[in-house]
C-alpha cells in the first residue's frame, strides 16, 4: 500500500470527526485552545488505537483467513463507504451538543473511530503495510481535520458535512475495490 493511499484512507477515515466536530463548533458559542486541543486528542487518540488494535487482531488470524482476505478488504471498506454514504445523504439532522466533558468526548470518539478498527483488520491483510506509520499518519491527520473541523462549525454552520462524509465513503469504496481488483489481478499495478 502506497503512501497516497494511506493518506486518502486517513482522510477519509477522519470525516466522521470532521464532521462531529463541525456539530461542536456549532454548538459552541466562544471556542479556547483547550477545547481544540480537547478535541484533537480525543478524536486523533481513538482515530489512531483503533486501527492499531485491529491491526493485531487481523494478525492473529491472518493463517486462517489468508486465502480470502482480499474480500475480506473489500467488504469491510466498502460497508464503511456505504455506511458514510448513507449518514452523508441522510437528511436527519444530529442533535448539537456543546459538552466538551470526558464522557461526552469518550462517546463521541468510540462512535467515529469504530470504522477505524475495521481499517486496521484490513491493514493487516495486506502485504507491505506499515502500521505505525499507518496509525501516526491517521492520528495526526484527524486531529488536524477535527481541530479545523471544529474552527469551521463554529465560523460556517454545517454546510459542508455531509460533503465530507460522501467524500469519505465514495474514496474507502474505491480503495476496496482496488484492492480486491488488484488481488485477482484485473489491474496491472
Amino acid at each position: 500500500m502506497g503512501i497516497l493511499e494511506l493518506i486518502l484512507i486517513a482522510v477519509s477515515l477522519s470525516m466522521d470527526a470532521f464532521a462531529v466536530s463541525i456539530c461542536k463548533g456549532l454548538s459552541a458559542r466562544k471556542l479556547n485552545w483547550k477545547q481544540y486541543l480537547c478535541i484533537g486528542l480525543w478524536f486523533g487518540g481513538f482515530q489512531a488505537l483503533m486501527p492499531a488494535i485491529g491491526y493485531f487482531l487481523g494478525e492473529t488470524f491472518e493463517a486462517y483467513i489468508q486465502s480470502f482476505d482480499h474480500w475480506i478488504a473489500f467488504v469491510l471498506l466498502t460497508i464503511i463507504g456505504i455506511n458514510m454514504l448513507r449518514e452523508g445523504f441522510s437528511k436527519e439532522k444530529e442533535k448539537e451538543d456543546a459538552s466538551f466533558s470526558p464522557r461526552t468526548m469518550f462517546l463521541l470518539a468510540v462512535a467515529t473511530s469504530i470504522d477505524a478498527l475495521a481499517v486496521g483488520i484490513t491493514f493487516a491483510l495486506l502485504p507491505g503495510v506499515n502500521i505505525a506509520a499507518a496509525v501516526a499518519l491517521i492520528g495526526g491527520t484527524t486531529f488536524i481535520l477535527s481541530v479545523l473541523g471544529l474552527k469551521a462549525g463554529n465560523i460556517f454552520g454545517a454546510k459542508y458535512k455531509s460533503r465530507a462524509e460522501i467524500a469519505g465513503g465514495v474514496i474507502l469504496i474505491l480503495i476496496g475495490l482496488k484492492i480486491l481488483l488488484e488481488h485477482l489481478e484485473v489491474l496491472p499495478f
